[in-house]
């Protein structure tokens, strides 16, 4: 009568009429990086297999990326020309409008998600306008700044719209510029708790983001701070999130676990470029089987509470979904 827990852990089919947590193509998000150019498809050399692309290239990726049952990206924009204010973010002409519109032309069943911030765009690569005073980010102006980039993706075409800066108030501030515009219906995602990590070294190589002073941990999260990120998660619920999330994944489970239990959103996880890059180069060395532990570690993240998953992984999950499938 003791062997009831060993007795479904025998039979392979058993096994997996009782598993209690699952992993689908469906819970997960692929970022894509659009820049100026025509033909480009540079690798980024901390991050295997990602790419910088052209939007002639990001079209043709939306094909592979549909055949492997993936429809949800979501879009970071890299312009040529960077300044204080980030002004490419701010045009209908810039990278972003221009990557959402092509996207659609050719795709209108992708559901295109974009980043919404100013690292990528700013000279400085802070995101948002510089307070020169405390050598910090300006919170309200970049307010204001955040709700006209909305305005862009929106007009361009953008399914959702994610806010990534941290900018205290700024959900409530995207939710009314939106819904006085027209675009009540438009839905954000909030990265309501993320925090100043060491785990987004190669996104700013990906994104050429790296801060040129200081860093951001004044208006990003103490990765020390449970409780606080808790508060922030619930307080960008109050305002109007449509989703939430909690940045990076990997070393936050008990994170995802306590914001799952605060909130009656769905919640997002990124599982970020560092977490990429560490089983990337495990993997190629041999030290783990590399696609077990991708499996493990996405298992992880929907056991902890996360509805869905942005990931650099998401396409090698889809092939061996697949795989495992047939």
């Amino acid at each position: 009568m003791f062997q009831r827990f060993r007795r479904t852990r025998t039979n392979p089919h058993l096994r997996r009429l009782v598993r209690q947590t699952g992993v689908s193509v469906d819970d997960f998000i692929y970022p894509l990086f659009a820049r100026p150019g025509k033909g480009i498809k540079d690798e980024v050399p901390s991050m295997p297999g990602v790419f910088q692309m052209s939007i002639d290239e990001i079209v043709k990726e939306c094909f592979v990326l549909k055949q492997l049952g993936i429809f949800c990206i979501i879009l970071f924009g890299i312009p040529d020309v960077k300044d204080s204010v980030g002004s490419d973010a701010l045009s209908q002409n810039g990278i972003i409008a221009q990557t959402i519109k092509a996207i659609k032309d050719t795709h209108p069943d992708m559901f295109v998600i974009t980043d919404l911030c100013f690292c990528e765009y700013t000279d400085h690569g802070h995101c948002g306008i510089i307070d020169h005073v405390h050598e910090t980010v300006d919170n309200d102006a970049t307010l204001e700044i955040s709700s006209a980039q909305a305005l862009v993706h929106a007009k361009a075409g953008a399914d959702m719209i994610a806010p990534s800066g941290m900018m205290d108030g700024i959900i409530a501030s995207l939710r009314k510029t939106l819904d006085d515009n027209g675009y009540e219906n438009l839905p954000i995602m909030s990265y309501s708790t993320k925090f100043a990590s060491g785990y987004y070294g190669p996104f700013r190589d990906v994104a050429e983001s790296t801060p040129s002073f200081g860093d951001r941990s004044s208006y990003q999260m103490d990765p020390a701070n449970r409780r606080e990120a808790i508060a922030e998660s619930v307080a960008d619920e109050t305002q109007g999130a449509d989703i939430l999330m909690v940045k990076p994944a990997l070393a936050y489970l008990d994170i995802i676990r306590d914001v799952k239990q605060n909130i009656s959103l769905p919640l997002a996880v990124y599982n970020v470029s560092g977490e990429y890059a560490m089983l990337k180069l495990a993997g190629k060395h041999n030290l783990i089987d590399y696609e077990r532990v991708v499996m493990e570690t996405m298992t992880g993240f929907k056991r902890a509470g996360a509805d869905i998953i942005i990931s650099y992984h998401a396409k090698e999950v889809a092939e061996i979904l697949q795989r495992n499938k047939d």
